[in-house]
């Protein structure tokens, strides 16, 4: 825990961007034709998703809501499974709800962030093998050129994948090398209908030696580190796909594919080199049980953004996710000011960090689970009332005032939160 009534001022440049960010999965509800709803219905990913938080019915109260919360930006994700649910049948229905979201958005002021895919697809493509097989790339392109010309005027910045960079299977491994390509097929097709910035949000994992000073550790954690991070920013900066026990490949349509750089940020990874996963523990001191369950997010480490994105500086840097699960909503008060002034640091070291994006805008369905509450807005799941949390206050005069100050942090906390009951 850090002493946040200590913090001195920080103020962030003219034109920073703050805002809040959702997935359409764990917000929408009854996302009946996706892959992740029948591994639902199977029973092989815990709570079933249902209705969720309801947005796709109460989209309109909530566009009202993320205007109250004075937020400047919304990161959203469209469902190809509602807009193409069976193979080369498109909805139109659907399409039009999301056109009348991205209308209500921009008519609320909102800079718009658009995910095209946000880790669910339709249950058909899944079966003829997803993105396990690059045979199936007509399929993805068909759904941008239908989606995104319809889409286009309303979008500021989009990410053509969410986090397809992490796991080290031998099928996941061949899962994000084959994502670099779609990657770059759908960040050429969207460059055909627009002209705002094209990415893929990276999920950035900081990873930390076991053993700071043990050799294996630190070359374990290396291997980690680019298995991970390194390979992605590597394969667009200079179009070679370069693996650990693969042969290189240079692949010229990969390179150049990011406007700027995408990043979700939450915490660190302990790299044990005498482990088989190589998953070490985390030191017992920094451990944060916020939740009445095991999460892998039980530690702050702002520092960790600092030193991760500072390997960015060839491109403006986008924070597209990073956010808090706890129920004592004081620690996403801490943990929001801690990141925020961490992130201002690593502007003055020179990065171009022009936005943020709070993760979530409300509590969801977090992939299995809606035990963990990552929001600034409290739902009820069984009426879909949202209740404002002070966090989101917190939040909304930090953007007020494009920084944070002691008169912000003692307006909305008193103590420090702990875990003792």
């Amino acid at each position: 825990m850090y002493d946040i009534f200590s913090l001195p001022e920080i103020k962030f440049p003219d034109g920073f961007i703050f805002g809040s960010a959702t997935a359409g999965h764990q917000v929408e509800g009854d996302n009946v034709h996706s892959n992740w709803w029948a591994l639902e219905q199977a029973g092989k990913v815990g709570s079933l998703s249902g209705k969720a938080c309801n947005h796709y019915e109460l989209y309109r109260e909530d566009v009202e809501l993320i205007k109250q919360l004075g937020h400047k930006a919304y990161r959203m994700s469209i469902e190809w499974s509602r807009i193409e649910p069976a193979e080369g049948k498109f909805n139109a229905e659907a399409m039009d709800h999301y056109i009348d979201l991205l209308e209500r958005l921009k008519q609320a002021g909102l800079i718009i962030y658009l995910t095209l895919h946000h880790f669910t697809h339709p249950q058909w493509f899944e079966e003829l093998g997803g993105f396990q097989k690059l045979s199936n790339m007509p399929y993805f392109e068909r759904f941008i050129n239908y989606a995104v010309p319809r889409i286009a005027k309303y979008v500021d910045y989009w990410n053509v994948i969410n986090e397809f960079n992490l796991g080290g299977s031998a099928e996941r491994i061949e899962f994000k090398l084959n994502m670099l390509r779609y990657h770059a097929r759908g960040y050429h097709l969207i460059k055909q209908y627009s002209k705002a910035p094209v990415s893929s949000a990276h999920a950035f994992i900081h990873y930390f030696p076991y053993r700071r000073h043990d050799e294996l550790d630190n070359i374990m954690t290396g291997f980690q580190d680019w298995r991970d991070n390194e390979f992605f920013f590597h394969a667009i900066r200079t179009g070679e796909i370069a693996f650990p026990f693969k042969d290189a490949e240079y692949v010229p349509e990969i390179k150049g594919t990011a406007d700027f750089w995408a990043v979700n940020y939450y915490t660190r990874h302990m790299v044990d080199g005498r482990l088989s996963g190589l998953e070490g523990k985390r030191f017992q001191h920094k451990q944060l049980k916020m939740i009445p369950i095991n999460f892998y997010l039980e530690e702050m480490f702002p520092e960790g953004l600092i030193s991760n994105i500072e390997r960015l500086k060839d491109k403006p840097v986008h924070i597209t996710e990073n956010g808090c699960s706890c129920d004592d909503d004081r620690f996403r008060i801490v943990y929001i000011a801690l990141h925020l002034s961490a992130l201002h640091e690593a502007i003055a070291r020179g990065v171009d960090v022009r936005a943020f994006l709070y993760w979530s805008l409300m509590d969801n369905y977090e992939w299995g689970s809606f035990v963990p509450r990552f929001g600034l807005v409290k739902v009820d799941f069984k009426t879909f009332e949202r209740v404002v949390k002070p966090s989101a206050y917190f939040y909304r005069d930090i953007i007020a005032e494009n920084g944070l100050n002691q008169a912000i942090v003692r307006r909305h906390i008193k103590d420090l939160p702990t875990l003792m009951k």
